[in-house]
């Protein structure tokens, strides 16, 4: 009895310890599960975000790339029917070779001016989406991405846009877009293997899920101030956005209406405020996928096992403790491992991949992806020479990989990468094979270093090279070219050319400066004008030289030369050589000789100046043979046509009548006769002087013109007969063109004599004119007046300017009658 108790109790007590650390080992067993799981929700969750966040930024460069094409700044400055069309096809081209949605084009009041879906029945040409954030920034200057509901076509899309500048790069004219289908995005990120994904925009709105009874639920619940706050964004269309039913438990873990639980875990995306990828995971799918395989194994062993375990329970429980405390430290130890593993493997930034013995890729990083552009999904498994050139894929296949498998290293191998969007990318791979227990094999870790702009440089580089060198040979070329053209010029002009220092050190003369002054090149190197000339010569020299160092300007002189027993005329040009430091390096000097023109000169101006007093001569005697000869011969004429209409007052009305036409017509030609001889030679000028000539000049002018003309002047003396001819024949001039070509209203003549010096000036307030621009009659008579001032030994100056008058000033030496001195 005693024994059957002893057993009943110890079979009871086998029973409740087999119960008890089955227990303990089933709660064991499911914290570890959820542990991993959380693990590895955790990592899908930030891998789902990756993927996402770079589909979402693929776009981006083309947007700015479709922005600074001329077709679209021309379709927004000049939107006419040709450049429309032309930025149209623009756009197809981009939607097309991007498989995209839409890419279209907004004016600055954010009108759709083009678009690639124009012809389709939800196009958006006409429509203005002025009101949406990634025109309101783009417009300001800076590049936008924007998740939304599409107001025209009712499709979820990722918009891209860029601003669209003026050709001068000033502001923004337009704004261009490119739209891409959310559709894309969750085919290829948002399809885990368990679970739920989802994007949540703003205001916690599902954008994008696999799970599509959720599309634009909220993710928490919500009041009526949220719903006002979404549709007044008009991001997620009209509403309603009912909610989704779920609610938070703890800071991983939710629960749906109907009571499921769910691990949690979300992650921001990045470049996109507001935005967040939430990843969903039932706690029943955790359970059956921890408990399912021991549900297997255990089914028809279970009453055995509880038969063996109530003799071996002890043994087995401090077994199963021992095993569970080492699992969770191996579990911790490889946790912390893979985190470091995972973060070096993903965070490095170099392109890092591995693959297997049959060249398929098997893992690469987070780094590499965003390089070239691709997802996970679509290189794992893959070869690794799909994506190189084929140049590159030749020698890897036929050099590299047989010898990487056969030594299991490769060091600093030149490969050319195809990025997605076909851009090729150079890159030097290293790589090292990881091998197992028995030395094979497994797969290789290889580490990829983008050379591409290393390569650009080093081309550049070789280019600027080549064009250097080349340069350097048109340089020389071009130097020895100059050199012997120099050298010509120098040695057969008939000019004197010389080069001093800036201390007036000789330091080269020309061929023709040696002929002259009998000097050689030798000789005159390193002196200065005082050890070569005499004290005369060599005073203007240094006057003309100071003048150019003072000034670092050009100047333009006449010197006199003694040459062979008579002085020659030279015009002698000086000009400064400036240093970097703006600082007069050396001066040049070349001299023309002007000799021969000058005694032309001189010999031409005595001879204008005959030609002149010939003609006045010549005005003098017609004046005298009008007045006295054909005066007096109309005088008699007219006595006679009055004493022949007196005697026919009372015999002939007729005959009387046109014997008064004649005495009128006598007295005008008298009257004209007169005009005539005054103005060839005005009797004033000869009986009262200068002043008296120009009052009567000036009020006969205002007289036959209608042009107002003043007269002013200040005493002046009387003045000897040919400055009184020269300063009256200017001012009857410059009055005859006021007459013809002013259009004046108002002249001012005025006179006066002021330190031994006459100045006349003319001034109207007519047209004016550019004086540069005078047509050859005009410039005739300007020529003229300016003879007549050098004659006299005077100066002639004319100012004027279209619609600001002109103004004629003649200055005289004050040369008084009779030979007096002022």
């Amino acid at each position: 009895m005693r024994l059957k108790t002893i057993l009943l109790i110890l079979s009871l007590l086998t029973l409740a310890s087999t119960v008890v650390g089955g227990t303990y080992y089933y709660y064991s067993l499911r914290e570890s599960a959820v542990a991993v799981a959380n693990r590895r929700a955790a990592s899908l969750t930030e891998t789902l975000t990756n993927q996402i966040s770079s589909s979402l930024s693929q776009n981006q460069k083309p947007a700015r790339a479709l922005a600074s094409l001329p077709e679209i700044q021309k379709a927004l400055n000049d939107p006419s029917e040709a450049t429309l069309t032309q930025a149209n096809l623009v756009l197809d081209r981009f939607q097309t070779a991007l498989e995209v949605g839409v890419c279209y084009l907004l004016n600055h009041q954010g009108l759709t001016v083009a678009s690639s879906n124009r012809n389709s029945l939800d196009s958006f040409v006409g429509h203005n989406f002025s009101f949406r954030p990634y025109f309101k920034q783009a417009i300001k200057g800076d590049a936008a991405k924007y998740l939304a509901l599409g107001t025209t076509s009712l499709k979820r899309g990722a918009y891209y846009s860029h601003p669209v500048f003026a050709p001068d790069g000033a502001k923004p004219i337009g704004v261009a877009v490119i739209k891409a289908p959310i559709r894309l995005l969750e085919q290829k990120s948002m399809q885990p293997s368990v679970g739920y994904s989802l994007l949540v925009g703003p205001d916690e709105v599902i954008f994008s899920s696999n799970r599509p009874d959720w599309l634009f639920n909220t993710l928490w619940e919500s009041d009526l101030k949220d719903w006002e706050r979404i549709a007044i964004s008009r991001q997620f269309g009209d509403g309603p956005w009912p909610w989704s039913g779920l609610a938070r438990t703890g800071e991983h873990t939710a629960r749906d209406k109907e009571g499921n639980e769910y691990l949690l875990y979300s992650s921001p995306v990045k470049n996109f405020p507001g935005w967040r990828v939430v990843y969903l995971r039932s706690l029943a799918d955790v359970a059956e996928w921890a408990f399912r395989p021991y549900a297997r194994s255990t089914g028809a062993a279970v009453l055995g096992l509880i038969l063996l375990a109530g003799l071996s329970v002890y043994f087995l429980y401090r077994k199963a403790s021992g095993e569970i405390l080492r699992r969770r430290m191996a579990e911790q130890d490889l946790r912390r491992s893979e985190e470091r593993y995972r973060s070096l493997y993903h965070n490095t930034p170099a392109l890092l991949h591995s693959i297997d013995t049959d060249g398929r890729i098997v893992n690469v990083s987070n780094y590499w992806s965003d390089a070239l552009g691709y997802s996970d999904e679509e290189v794992i498994g893959r070869k690794l020479t799909d994506f190189l050139t084929p140049t590159s894929r030749r020698h890897a296949e036929e050099e590299i990989l047989p010898a990487f498998f056969a030594t299991g290293r490769a060091k600093d191998i030149s490969y050319q990468f195809v990025k997605k969007n076909g851009e090729v990318v150079e890159v030097l791979l290293s790589a090292i094979a990881e091998r197992d227990e028995k030395g094979r094999m497994i797969k290789s870790l290889a580490v990829l270093v983008d050379v591409t702009e290393l390569k650009k440089t080093e081309e550049e580089l070789r280019r600027a090279q080549e064009k250097l060198s080349q340069y350097s040979r048109d340089l020389e070329r071009q130097v020895r070219q100059r050199t012997r053209e120099i050298t010509s010029f120098l040695r057969y002009t008939p000019a004197v050319v010389y080069m001093k220092d800036a201390q007036g050190r000789y330091i080269l003369v020309n061929s023709r400066y040696e002929e002259l002054f009998g000097l050689s090149n030798e000789e005159v190197w390193g002196k200065t004008v005082d050890d070569v000339f005499p004290p005369e010569v060599a005073g203007q020299f240094k006057r003309h030289d100071a003048r150019v160092l003072g000034s670092k300007r050009p100047y333009q002189a006449e010197e006199r030369i003694p040459f062979e027993g008579d002085y020659y005329t030279y015009l002698s040009v000086r000009f400064p050589i400036i240093d970097e430091s703006g600082e007069v390096s050396r001066l040049c000097g070349i001299l023309v000789d002007i000799t021969g023109l000058k005694k032309a000169e001189e010999k031409l101006r005595r001879l204008s100046g005959n030609i002149m007093a010939s003609q006045e001569k010549e005005r003098n005697a017609i004046a005298r043979e009008l007045h006295d000869e054909l005066g007096q011969v109309l005088t008699a004429l007219s006595i006679d046509a009055v004493w022949l209409r007196q005697r026919l007052t009372d015999s002939d009305p007729k005959a009387r009548a046109r014997a008064e036409n004649m005495c009128a017509i006598i007295d005008q030609t008298i009257s004209e006769v007169r005009s005539i001889a005054t103005r060839l030679r005005p009797p004033a000028l000869d009986d009262l002087g200068l002043v008296d000539a120009l009052e009567w000049h000036t009020g006969d002018f205002e007289k036959r013109t209608g042009i107002s003309c003043v007269f002013s002047h200040n005493g002046v003396p009387p003045v000897s007969d040919r400055v009184a001819i020269a300063a009256y024949r200017v001012t009857q001039e410059a009055l005859t063109n006021v007459a013809r070509y002013a259009q004046a209203s108002n002249v001012e003549v005025s006179l006066k004599a002021d330190k031994g010096q006459l100045t006349l000036s003319v001034v109207d307030d007519g047209q004016g004119f550019e004086v540069e621009k005078l047509s050859e009659r005009e410039e005739l008579g300007i020529a003229g007046m300016r003879e007549r001032a050098s004659l006299a030994g005077g100066t002639l100056e004319i100012s004027s300017l279209p619609g600001q008058g002109t103004e004629v000033v003649l200055c005289l030496p004050l040369e008084l009658k009779n030979g007096e001195k002022p």
